[in-house]
């Protein structure tokens, strides 16, 4: 009586492990006085405790029926029935994992099943990682926080800090003038398109309601969604639930798990704010012309355009034997550090009518959110700085940022070439990349943006000895040998043997991700062909239309695919199979001719552009100088000429676009 009710659990868990400790043959008796009340009508308990009491059941009283009602049962012929009772169990549930397995595998067969193929796979990947989410954090002095409360706290503190923080810049003191005009209502085809572009099966906002209800709806949905996005537009006010999200850490797959600073943080947003957002982001492209520099989240643009750019100006230098000078600008905590101010400064220097500025400010009006993380989630807070993290439209936003905060220093292309916050800066001499580079630094920093020291990073192509490095504000910038550009690796002699194991790497990275499936001797060959081929051969493939392999090359690729293909059917090189046959079993054909057939699409992609394309004037640019003396050097075009010889094909056969693609097919077995 009178003790605390951590003291009381403690002494009936004491109790417990007390009588297991005695053997069951035994005979217990207790003599205690629990200070436990039966408690009025006890009708559920009778074997253990008498029916005559008074008040209500108490703790004790519970505690006691409890201890009693498990003891009771602890007799040898009980024991032996709960083990056979057990194993009658556990054949019942062997069976029906087999049976569940084999209707897997038959369904996994089939055109109908193969969706199911790529979840499988994806689960077994998470299950067959060490880590998935940490329940133990650090905090911001390294020291290792364990309590469920005092994790949350510190993943709130971190995004808080993180989505809340502004760097030092200048107040501008220009304004700017409104566009004043007409906004049209959004009609129901620019809904459809919308929901068109938006993707099933992803995580839901805090509303809880997936695209797919819109979709299964039809055009009941449409002309309500129309109906709601009008009102909205009109009084450029949202619904209140759209100001909330969900932010899930998720670890960056480097240096330290307990880290806060290793994870990215992603917003689950209401899909049908990610809907309005859409039918917004469609209006503002068509009346914001974003320079041609910006190769990031643009029609027609991609990744391998500005690759190949660098490519070939860098082939074109080293040809020349004349030195080429890059600098790669990383900009710290880009996306989250852009101040609410520019963004609107921006939109309406960029023509944007004041009513859309209007619909975007209360976009971010009041926004808060949530840390869910693998204890539970933390309190809300707002979020006051940068564009919304798993917005549709915030790519569009920071790419209007990024045009208007440029455009007294960007060159053209492929002089200066931006991918959303990547930046590459070129320059024939030293003195002039330098120089470039401390303009780009003042343009950002005076409004919000900081250039990374430490990151950013300087590669000379073709170098002289004394060639020196670039500094920034009197700060060395680290010169390197080699860059990861976009994913891509470039090299300061031309060379692409890194970027060679580099994709053997990315190859190997998705054989693992799906080896669960591939290693799978129940599931066939022809399933395992189809996974490689969809999910493998991308990653190696990725990029490799831009570089100019050599043999040797093209068989390192081609050696680390069959060793994957070989793994992936159970075959040795013991048990001597001939490629041939491994390549027929699965379906899948040389990586080389792969290889061959990406780079003469895109050679006949770049040929049907207009010729202001950047592709089109890096293939026609001519540089004075000599090729150095020896062998020459391996070049794209080089490349292509063999590769249409090869095909019987010549560079006025790519305008048709048809014809072209049927003539370059390297189909698989």
């Amino acid at each position: 009586v009178g003790c605390e009710l951590e003291e009381k659990e403690r002494f009936w868990s004491e109790l417990d492990e007390v009588m297991e400790s005695i053997s069951t043959g035994e005979r217990v008796v207790i003599g205690a006085d629990f200070n436990g009340h039966v408690g009025e009508g006890n009708t559920d308990d009778e074997e253990v405790m008498g029916k005559f009491g008074v008040k209500e059941r108490n703790l004790e009283g519970q505690n006691e029926e409890e201890v009693n009602q498990e003891e009771m049962d602890r007799t040898e012929e009980n024991r032996q029935e709960y083990k056979e009772l057990q194993r009658r169990v556990k054949r019942e549930v062997s069976k029906a994992k087999q049976k569940a397995y084999d209707e897997l595998y038959t369904r996994l067969d089939t055109r109908e099943g193969e969706k199911d193929l790529y979840r499988l796979a994806r689960q077994r990947d998470r299950d067959g990682k060490d880590v998935q989410q940490v329940r133990v954090i650090k905090d911001r002095d390294g020291r290792v926080l364990t309590s469920e409360e005092s994790v949350q706290w510190r993943w709130k503190e971190y995004f808080e800090e993180l989505m809340n923080e502004e760097n030092e810049r200048e107040k501008r003191v220009e304004g700017v003038n409104s566009v004043e005009q007409k906004v049209d209502k959004i009609k129901k085809d620019e809904v459809r398109k919308a929901l068109k572009r938006m993707k099933s099966g992803k995580a839901v906002g805090p509303d809880d309601i997936p695209v797919e209800v819109w979709e299964c709806l039809g055009e009941a949905a449409v002309e309500f969604l129309t109906s709601l996005f009008n009102r909205v537009l009109e009084s450029e006010r949202m619904p209140e639930e759209w100001r909330r999200s969900v932010l899930v850490p998720i670890f960056k797959n480097k240096d330290d798990v307990q880290s806060c600073s290793n994870y990215r943080g992603i917003k689950l947003m209401s899909h049908t704010m990610k809907l309005w957002e859409r039918v917004v982001e469609a209006r503002l492209r068509k009346v914001v012309e974003i320079c041609e520099q910006q190769y990031g989240f643009m029609p027609r643009k991609s990744t391998t355009d500005a690759i190949f750019a660098l490519r070939i100006l860098m082939e074109k230098y080293r040809d020349g034997q004349r030195e080429l000078h890059c600098v790669f600008v990383d900009l710290e905590k880009a996306y989250d550090r852009v101040p609410r101010e520019e963004l609107w400064y921006c939109m309406r220097k960029s023509g944007v009518a004041e009513k859309y500025v209007r619909v975007v400010q209360d976009m971010y009006e009041r926004s808060r959110t949530v840390v869910r993380c693998a204890v539970g989630q933390t309190e809300e807070f707002n979020v006051e700085v940068g564009p919304h993290r798993g917005s549709a439209l915030s790519p569009f936003l920071f790419a209007i940022v990024m045009d208007q905060l440029s455009e007294e220093v960007r060159q053209e292309s492929p002089w200066t070439m931006m991918f959303a916050d990547d930046i590459v800066i070129c320059s024939k001499s030293r003195e002039q990349v330098e120089e470039n580079l401390e303009r780009w630094r003042f343009a950002l920093e005076r409004r919000g943006m900081k250039v990374s020291r430490s990151k950013t990073e300087y590669m000379c192509v073709n170098e002289r000895e004394g060639s020196g490095t670039v500094r920034l504000q009197g700060e060395e910038v680290k010169k390197v040998q080699e860059f990861k550009y976009l994913g891509s690796t470039v090299q300061s002699n031309g060379e692409c043997g890194k970027e060679v194991k580099k994709r053997v790497q990315a190859g190997w990275n998705g054989w693992r991700k799906v080896s669960g499936v591939l290693c799978d001797r129940k599931i066939s060959a022809r399933i395992k062909g189809k996974v490689y081929r969809t999910v493998v051969r991308p990653a190696m493939l990725y990029g490799l239309e831009t570089v100019s392999l050599k043999k040797r090359q093209e068989s390192e690729l081609e050696v680390a695919e069959l060793k994957m293909l070989r793994f992936s059917l159970g075959v040795t090189r013991l048990d001597r199979i001939r490629n041939e046959y491994i390549r027929g079993t699965a379906h899948v054909g040389r990586l080389g001719d792969k290889v061959r057939e990406a780079r003469l699409r895109w050679f006949g992609h770049v040929q049907r552009r207009e010729s202001e394309y950047i592709g089109r004037r890096m293939l026609d640019m001519e540089l004075p100088g000599r090729r150095q003396r020896g062998r020459p050097k391996r070049r794209y075009m080089d490349v292509i000429n063999e590769y249409m010889k090869l095909v019987g094909e010549s560079v006025e056969d790519a305008e048709d676009r048809d014809r072209w693609r049927e003539m370059i097919r390297c189909g698989d077995p």
